[in-house]
């Protein structure tokens, strides 16, 4: 049946049979096998394409890392690698004049840590806790994080390294370094002073020579591999540190610590608030001892004030009071206008100025010699014999004492005392000079007025320095001072007499005698200024200096005690501190006994 579509013929599908000519009926075109097998070619071809590529890729990165920068990336690791320490320069010591040692340094080190390679902080921190005394807190905070290098505590001693060391904890290491450490603790800690945080002198001696004792550090590189291991290699390399000076001082160790002691004692006795203590060599100028009261450990600096650590000695300054007769009584008897038997009559007020002066005791007209006027210390006696001399001398024997000037000990701090120039002085200020108040000074400086005395009149400046010592062992004195001439040697022979008086019956300091020696010296019970009101608000300072044997003198001590709560006269609380210090003293530098009596000036005119 016919109709409008064309009609699909249908088709049987029958398998290909393979020809052995390798095509079949379908004429020229690929078979599918053949397909395939170009498909891999064309595959293999763009494999070989693609590794060339990379290769070249390599190739050229491989050039530009050996060629072009291969020497800048070899340094670059090579300084990842290395590590560069400074070694420490030992600080010199502190010695006393014997070479037993009052500041010296030990080795320590310093624990750090690599916080990269620590995996448990936690766990470390607990380890390290007790040996370290540290708060697990703090040291787990100190080893957490991804520094390199980092301080977990500083100055340990070699003890301690080795107990943390034999734990093999991973990232601990340490570098070394050193500890200042003073033996004998307070032992004159106010000459010596103390290193602080960063390694420089903070006082005394420590700060004065810090360029001296610090040395030059030195300087270690190595190779650090994994886990810090020192890789020895060509570029390890090191330079010794050169250790610094020892500065050996004057002070005698076990002098120094009996004057420490015997001051502690009247300090505390009688409710003071400062106290100091100078021996002097008479005739070298050399400082023996140096005592200052509060004191405190150089170990432990920190927990004292600024104003304990102070070298009251050299710093404070104070009106002497009647240790200052010693300069008028050198001045008029040196101006030939009295002797120390002039007759002097003293009574009971004088009025200079308007103002009327008097003297300690309360007493009627007395007929006094120069000595006596001297030896019992009467205010008015003084004044009546300064005014026999032009005013304008006083001054200039001050002057010559070493009053005003510094006595550069080479001690930071020290003052120069304060006197007014004549040309400034008004009302009494004449009168009061001449009796010890109205100007100001340092213990160190009135103790050298005593020793010019003893010294025949001869000024030697004080020292305290006695040598330095180079890390070659090459000792550098300190030269000898000379001497320069301030009163006369007769002058000196008479004021010498007149100060044995003092400590003879009928003076203010028999407790200043020594069994077997004769003592010179006078005491002194001055006014203070209050620096709050600046003026007297009725405080002291008791004082006593002395010279022994007074026959052939050696040592110089001045004992001086500010604001005492207990006690007034300087006889009473300065007199038994210096026969404790002077017998020490004379006993332990094998001093001989005086061999003539004193003499015996009479203190009145009958």
């Amino acid at each position: 049946m016919a109709t409008g579509y064309p009609m699909k013929q249908s088709q049987s599908r029958r398998p290909r049979r393979a020809t052995s000519g390798g095509k079949g009926s379908g004429g020229a075109g690929q078979t599918p096998g053949d397909f395939r097998r170009g498909n891999a070619r064309r595959r293999g071809t763009a494999l070989v394409l693609a590794t060339a590529v990379v290769a070249s890729v390599f190739a050229a990165r491989l050039v530009d890392l050996q060629a072009v920068r291969g020497e800048a990336l070899a340094d670059a690791a090579l300084s990842q690698r290395l590590r560069t320490l400074e070694i420490p320069a030992y600080r010199g010591s502190i010695l006393d004049r014997t070479g037993q040692a009052l500041a010296v340094t030990v080795e320590a080190r310093n624990v750090t840590a690599d916080q990269t390679l620590i995996e448990d902080p936690a766990a470390l921190a607990v380890e390290l806790a007790p040996i370290l005394e540290v708060p697990q807190d703090v040291l787990a905070d100190r080893l957490t994080g991804e520094k390199r290098f980092m301080y977990v505590a500083k100055g340990v001693n070699p003890e301690t390294w080795d107990r943390i060391n034999s734990l093999r904890l991973p990232g601990i290491f340490s570098e070394e370094t050193s500890q200042r450490t003073y033996p004998a603790g307070d032992l004159a800690s106010h000459i010596v002073g103390f290193v602080q945080g960063d390694g420089s002198g903070g006082a005394g001696i420590e700060s004065a020579f810090n360029d001296f004792l610090t040395g030059t550090p030195g300087q270690q590189t190595y190779e650090r591999g994994p886990r810090g291991r020192v890789i020895p290699t060509q570029n390890q390399s090191s330079t010794a540190a050169v250790a610094g000076s020892d500065v050996q001082l004057t002070v005698d160790r076990d002098l120094q610590f009996v004057a420490q002691e015997a001051l502690q004692g009247v300090f505390q006795r009688s409710g003071a608030s400062s106290a100091a203590a100078v021996v002097m060599d008479i005739r070298t100028g050399e400082i023996l001892a140096m005592a200052t009261a509060p004191d405190f450990d150089p170990n432990r600096f920190t927990q004292s004030t600024e104003d304990d650590r102070r070298n009251r000695a050299i710093t404070d300054i104070f009106e002497p009071g009647s240790t200052g007769k010693v300069i008028t009584a050198a001045a008029v008897i040196n101006e030939g206008v009295v002797d120390p038997l002039t007759p002097i009559k003293v009574p009971g007020t004088l009025e200079r100025a308007g103002k009327k002066i008097n003297d300690y005791w309360e007493h009627g007209t007395l007929r006094l010699t120069m000595t006596g006027a001297f030896a019992k210390s009467s205010n008015i006696g003084m004044i009546l014999a300064a005014e026999k001399m032009p005013k304008r001398q006083l001054a200039r024997y001050m002057e010559k004492f070493g009053i005003t000037e510094r006595t550069d000990l080479g001690l930071p701090g020290e003052s120069a005392g304060l006197m007014l120039q004549p040309e400034r002085w008004y009302g009494t200020t004449f009168q009061t000079m001449a009796f010890g108040q109205g100007y100001s000074v340092t213990a160190v400086q009135m103790t050298d007025v005593f020793a010019t005395i003893a010294n025949g009149g001869v000024r030697v400046k004080p020292s305290i320095i006695d040598a330095t010592i180079d890390a070659e062992g090459i000792v550098t004195k300190t030269p000898d001072a000379e001497g320069d001439r301030v009163v006369r040697p007769e002058t000196a022979r008479q004021v010498m007499a007149m100060m044995e008086a003092v400590t003879a019956e009928g003076g203010t300091a028999p407790q200043a005698r020594i069994p077997g020696y004769r003592v010179a010296g006078k005491t002194g019970t001055a006014q203070f200024v209050d620096l709050d009101c600046r003026c007297y608000a009725g405080d002291i300072t008791a004082s006593f200096i002395g010279v022994a044997p007074a026959d052939a003198p050696r040592l110089a001590v001045g004992v001086f005690v500010h604001q005492p709560q207990r006690g007034r006269s300087g006889g009473e609380l300065a007199g038994p501190v210096f026969k404790e210090i002077t017998t020490y003293a004379l006993q332990a530098m094998q001093i001989p006994p005086s061999g003539k009596r004193a003499p015996r000036l009479s203190l009145t005119t009958g």
